[in-house]
């Protein structure tokens, strides 16, 4: 039985071990209409895709932890000195300096309101939430940009006061460990997983 894919860093160097492959036998495509007759095959096949988060790996890093990380352009020769950015942006779109990473998690649990939201039925075929899914952009006082993201308890209206809660049992080291909910919302109505 081989082993699925795994990386590390070390030196420097991603380290791959394992197989980032798996082939699967062909099946024949037979149409029922036709006497069974051989239409084509299916050409299944499973791969291991390595993404790497660069700048960004601490965001991800810090859901886990129950902490929301957010940039500010500190860089006193640009002109829009002082924008806060959330989602997550290493440089300013303005000066293209680097961005001071700061943590904005108090600032989410008193400010974050929904803009405004979407509720989708249907989903494409790697979705892993529960549908509908409910999607909020979501704005937060004194930031210059929208996060969009999803309710996870209750349903979204627009100016609705919410918390962020995060994955922080078992976390995913994506988006998905972030989620939020509407302020008033009690520790035991959260998903599985995720706490304030």
């Amino acid at each position: 039985m081989s082993m699925f894919g795994q990386v590390y860093v070390k030196d420097n160097k991603y380290r791959i071990k394992g197989d980032f492959h798996h082939l699967t036998p062909n099946v024949p495509i037979r149409n029922a209409d036709e006497g069974w007759k051989l239409m084509g095959v299916t050409n299944p096949r499973d791969m291991t895709y390595i993404h790497s988060y660069g700048g960004e790996a601490q965001f991800f890093e810090a859901l886990g932890e129950g902490k929301l990380l957010g940039t500010r352009c500190d860089n006193p020769d640009c002109e829009f000195k002082g924008t806060v950015y959330q989602p997550f942006r290493i440089h300013c779109a303005d000066c293209l300096g680097k961005n001071t990473v700061f943590d904005m998690t108090k600032l989410a649990k008193t400010t974050a309101t929904v803009h405004t939201f979407m509720v989708c039925e249907r989903a494409g075929a790697f979705n892993t939430l529960d549908k509908p899914i409910k999607f909020v952009n979501i704005e937060f006082e004194g930031v210059d940009t929208i996060l969009m993201s999803y309710l996870s308890v209750g349903d979204p209206e627009i100016g609705m006061k919410l918390l962020p809660i995060f994955q922080t049992k078992n976390p995913t080291c994506t988006i998905l460990d972030l989620s939020w909910v509407p302020a008033g919302t009690k520790a035991e109505e959260l998903p599985e997983g995720f706490t304030f």
